[in-house]
């Protein structure tokens, strides 16, 4: 099958103006993390210094699986300072202490020790984001039982806008938390501070489950994943979409849907694809997910985002199955005591008692390939995206048995036994599977990246059904396929890297917009996902020596070299000041192409994204709540930057759409 990168397009033009983007386009008000108070001076400059004195020490640590367990502490401070993180006056004493800490341990390692990496209790820690190379925090609470095994609590925290990283630090190494069974370690994911466990935050839980899993004695098959108000929307979600890898979930009130949280009427729908894309994170939209695992919902009696396990049980219902859900009596929005001890004695009896691994029966519920897989069963293809879509599998005997919906190809990651076993799929009988399976790695993120070695896959032409090999395959190629589907935001949930441009566009007012553009996207990378913005300059950017997921590309084919590089391979033309896309022609002064598409190249061990003049499509209008932190563009938009970007949009949308399962235009754009 062919690998390709795939390249995002934004490229923008503004009003003309005279002056700096800085000049023309209003700032917009950050709203995460909120600002606190004025930094005293002698307060800044004893801070700063200690931070420059730590970070060269920190400099001069080799050793990179430690060095985070550091780094973690000096960026809280760092952050802290930039954004003025410091809510009251005691929170000076936060940075001081976590520099403290910082130093303790640059000492214990310039011995040759690390105390912290085997104490029992509250340890803070950090891992290496595969995202943005950033040291990103979590806590853990571990039993006083050394060499003892030990299954792993999951704790999703709610939302706390001025709960940032040094707040995070310091609470977590000095409060065990409401959930801390004597019996289980107990991880607390940090997630991106307060983007409601999505996009990077996602990530980052099951990044920091996996770093726990190398470092301690955790059973890897017996973890729990729980959480609470924005924690509780986290369960659900992540729950739902990285199934695999809960023996249970139990998300107390959150939310779990855009539409029905917010109270949007139909009348005050937003655009057709945005509503599409609420399918990413709607938690009912993979409600089948959950029956592959134990769901054990809380809710308090008078709490109003009881309404989040309500839509659930509703969903459940459905599906003709019921979910179980534990009422506080008497309570609002937290836990009553004694239901949380019914709770958690029944999260004990499930990791006790665990499933087998390899299920007879399985339900896969999604409506995009970027969450294709439960357990041994993988879609690799849809009829169309955003629309419902299953695969419901299950052996009997010697037979294994699917049904579809909206899917057009299958793998499935079953074990060597099952290569004798009859396969039927839709009714049809597609005899045993092949002797040479489809010999590739096994896609969506379930890290560590399981290595399949025999992966059969089926694939649907003209209504039938047959084995494939990827060794000369064809059906598959071209496609939108599991880990490259779209949309826009995808390109942020692995790793990137922008390549800004170090020349000047023909257009000065699009020069003015991506200025100020990319400057924003800088901004709001480090204030809302807490980490310096991967970058390179054109000049210096090798396609092939920077081998990451997603390459961001600022600018234009005149200002930027790696774009004017790529342009043969894209639907997107530039001819002057001009551009063209599916056979029209815009003004490079007033409208800007954005998309994602596919290219051609074959670098890479996976396909790859590359973005132009974009960053996250939801923006600080949306940080006011979690439920609206979704994406906010497709696949391809067309902005008129007449008018100037603001907290909701980079500029008013022209135009905008998915691209067809094969990455085609299903329409013509509007013209200018």
């Amino acid at each position: 099958m062919q690998r390709q990168l795939c390249v995002l397009l934004f490229v923008v033009g503004a009003v003309p103006v005279i002056g700096s983007a800085a000049d023309t386009i209003p700032p917009i008000p950050r709203v995460l993390p909120p600002e606190g108070l004025e930094i005293p001076a002698d307060v800044r400059t004893r801070l700063e210094t200690r931070l420059a004195a730590t970070k060269r020490r920190l400099d001069r640590v080799n050793d990179d699986k430690l060095k985070p367990d550091v780094e973690v502490f000096t960026k809280a401070v760092e952050l802290a300072l930039v954004h003025r993180e410091f809510y009251v006056e005691k929170d000076f004493a936060k940075a001081d202490w976590a520099l403290d800490e910082a130093n303790k341990r640059l000492d214990l390692l310039a011995e040759g020790k690390s105390p912290w990496t085997t104490a029992t209790g509250t340890v803070v820690r950090g891992y290496r984001s595969s995202i943005d190379g950033s040291a990103q925090p979590y806590g853990m609470v571990i039993p006083d039982r050394p060499n003892t095994w030990y299954p792993l609590y999951v704790w999703l925290h709610g939302r706390g806008d001025k709960s940032t990283d040094l707040h995070f630090l310091y609470e977590r190494a000095t409060r065990p938390g409401q959930i801390a069974p004597s019996d289980a370690i107990v991880v607390h994911p940090f997630g991106r501070h307060c983007v409601g466990w999505k996009h990077a935050g996602e990530i980052d839980v099951l990044e920091a489950v996996e770093s726990v899993k190398k470092r301690y004695t955790v059973i890897k098959d017996r973890v729990v994943l729980i959480g609470f108000s924005m924690g509780g929307a986290g369960a659900w979600h992540i729950g739902a979409h990285y199934t695999d890898n809960w023996i249970a979930v139990s998300p107390g009130a959150g939310f779990v849907d855009v539409a029905r949280y917010q109270k949007i009427t139909p009348d005050k729908y937003p655009a057709q694809y945005v509503q599409k894309l609420w399918g990413l994170y709607d938690v009912p939209d993979y409600v089948r997910n959950l029956f592959n695992t134990t769901v054990i919902a809380y809710s308090g009696e008078l709490d109003k985002q009881r309404e989040a396990a309500v839509i659930m049980e509703e969903a459940f219902q459905s599906e003709g199955r019921t979910l179980t859900h534990l009422i506080g009596p008497g309570v609002e929005h937290k836990y009553e005591p004694k239901t949380l001890e019914e709770l958690l004695q029944k999260l004990h009896g499930v990791v006790e008692n665990p499933p087998q691994n390899e299920p007879d029966e399985i339900h896969l519920q999604t409506r995009t390939l970027r969450y294709p897989r439960i357990k041994w069963v993988e879609a690799m293809g849809l009829e169309e995206h955003w629309k419902d879509s299953r695969i419901d599998a299950k052996r009997s005997s010697q037979r294994v048995d699917l049904r579809t919906k909206n899917i057009t190809s299958v793998r499935l990651l079953t074990s060597p036994e099952w290569a004798e076993f009859d396969y039927f799929i839709d009714g049809q009988s597609v005899g045993k599977r092949p002797s040479k399976p489809a010999l590739v790695r096994s896609s969506g993120f379930a890290p560590p990246p399981r290595a399949i070695m025999s992966s059969p896959g089926l694939v649907k032409e003209g209504g039938r059904w047959r084995w494939y090999s990827l060794e000369g395959e064809t059906a598959l190629e071209g496609k939108k396929t599991a880990t490259r589907q779209g949309p826009i935001d995808d390109a942020f949930l692995a790793s990137f890297i922008v390549v800004s441009p170090t020349g000047k566009s023909l257009n000065p007012a699009f020069q003015q917009w991506c200025d100020a553009e990319l400057q924003h996207f800088r901004d709001r990378w480090k204030a809302l996902m807490r980490a310096d913005l991967p970058e390179i300059d054109d000049v210096n950017f090798d396609l092939e020596r920077h081998r990451v997921r997603s390459v961001i590309l600022w600018g234009d084919a005149d200002s930027n070299a790696a774009i004017k590089k790529l342009q043969s391979l894209l639907p997107v033309k530039f001819n002057a000041n001009t551009w063209s896309f599916g056979g029209r022609s815009y003004d490079g002064n007033k409208l800007v192409p954005s998309l994602i598409y596919p290219s051609g190249y074959h670098h890479f061990e996976r396909p790859d994204y590359v973005v132009l003049n974009s960053g996250l499509t939801f923006r600080e209008g949306h940080d006011r709540t979690n439920s609206q932190q979704n994406p906010k563009l497709p696949d391809w938009a067309i902005i008129d930057i007449t008018q100037p970007p603001d907290a909701f949009t980079p500029g008013r949308i022209h135009d905008a759409d998915f691209f067809d399962e094969q990455w085609q235009l299903k329409r013509q754009p509007k013209g200018p």
